[in-house]
């Protein structure tokens, strides 16, 4: 979705709550919401094998992905922490603090882009992002090889996962790889997908009026679908401009992508799945408490003023997306060797 089309989202989504009345909840929100699914889709162009799963397993986790070989993809999104690393702001090489908050890994591969400004069409492109950035891994793609190539372990690896490629060891085999396993970090069975499928019993009477007051409230425009969110470009602040510290003036979004004026402050829109536990919230990661990040998203996206009851109750409701969080056995990594190339530390 365009970021000029938002204002007719939301009075779609609003006009639509006020035609359904008193129209059974689960209904409605079985028209807007889809259960996250138990299995990973199929990527485009890059089809899974179990060798390639597990070869992506330990290049998320290997920080020698990185110059320092300190930083690997689970530093800053972290499998056992939501997806997510627990900071305002990513923490990259040689300790510098990068300029936006890390999504979360977490049924990344249900978004229609990756990145808040969404300029990596998939997660293959995204992994070969933070590998490139001097704030966060600070390496080059041919150095990535030159060190995968001297880990002996590696070599059979790769001809395993790529078993048609003559010089498997590559930087986009590299991105393949961790794309398959990043795909399959799906956190289904949350409460709220029992309660799609139809077990009212799921959730609580209060998180249903908070799932009621979600929709009528017009939330559901730039966070429906299977991923409650991530898949339409929205501005922050469609009504009101929210605090500078929130949404700093310095990074204006999409605009930086498309170099288009109507992208200014324009960002993909968050999934809300598992967002009780990957605080903080916003770009900005400058917001902790979720209820103070639904009062915000009340005045800036749809300009109004929520109580404090409204914003508790909807933030009950938000607690009833968190799913099962994958399980994942940590990998035994392959040594270096003599020839290995030794860490970058400034």
């Amino acid at each position: 979705m365009k970021a000029n089309t938002v204002s007719w989202a939301l009075i779609l989504a609003c006009s639509a709550g006020a035609a359904w009345g008193k129209e059974d909840v689960m209904k409605r929100a079985q028209g807007l919401f889809k259960p996250i699914p138990d299995k990973a889709p199929a990527m485009k162009g890059n089809p899974a094998n179990p060798a390639k799963l597990e070869l992506g397993k330990m290049l998320y986790f290997d920080p020698r992905l990185s110059a320092s070989q300190l930083i690997s993809c689970n530093t800053c999104h972290n499998v056992g922490l939501g997806g997510a690393d627990l900071q305002e702001t990513a923490i990259g090489h040689g300790w510098q603090k990068g300029p936006r908050n890390s999504p979360t890994v977490l049924n990344a591969v249900l978004n229609i882009a990756q990145f808040w400004d969404g300029r990596a069409e998939d997660l293959a492109a995204q992994a070969k992002g933070p590998v490139q950035a001097s704030v966060e891994m600070n390496n080059k793609p041919d150095q990535l090889v030159v060190t995968l190539k001297s880990i002996p372990g590696y070599q059979p690896l790769f001809r395993k996962a790529f078993p048609a490629q003559s010089d498997p060891v590559t930087f986009d085999n590299v991105a393949r790889a961790i794309e398959v396993f990043e795909a399959t970090l799906l956190t289904p069975g949350a409460p709220f997908d029992a309660y799609l499928k139809g077990n009212r019993r799921a959730i609580s009477a209060r998180q249903e009026e908070g799932l009621r007051l979600f929709i009528d409230k017009g939330c559901g425009a730039c966070h429906g679908g299977v991923n409650m969110g991530g898949t339409g470009y929205f501005p922050f602040g469609v009504r009101e401009e929210p605090a500078a510290d929130v949404r700093p003036p310095a990074d204006t979004g999409r605009f930086k992508v498309t170099n288009t004026a109507a992208d200014k402050y324009v960002f993909r829109s968050p999934s809300l799945r598992n967002v009780a536990i990957t605080q903080p919230y916003f770009h900005s990661g400058k917001v902790w408490k979720l209820s103070d990040a639904v009062k915000i998203m009340g005045s800036a996206q749809l300009g109004i003023k929520l109580t404090d009851d409204e914003a508790g109750t909807i933030t009950a409701f938000l607690d009833t997306l968190t799913g099962k969080q994958p399980k994942v056995v940590y990998p035994i990594l392959p040594p270096n060797a003599d020839g290995t190339p030794r860490p970058v530390t400034n």
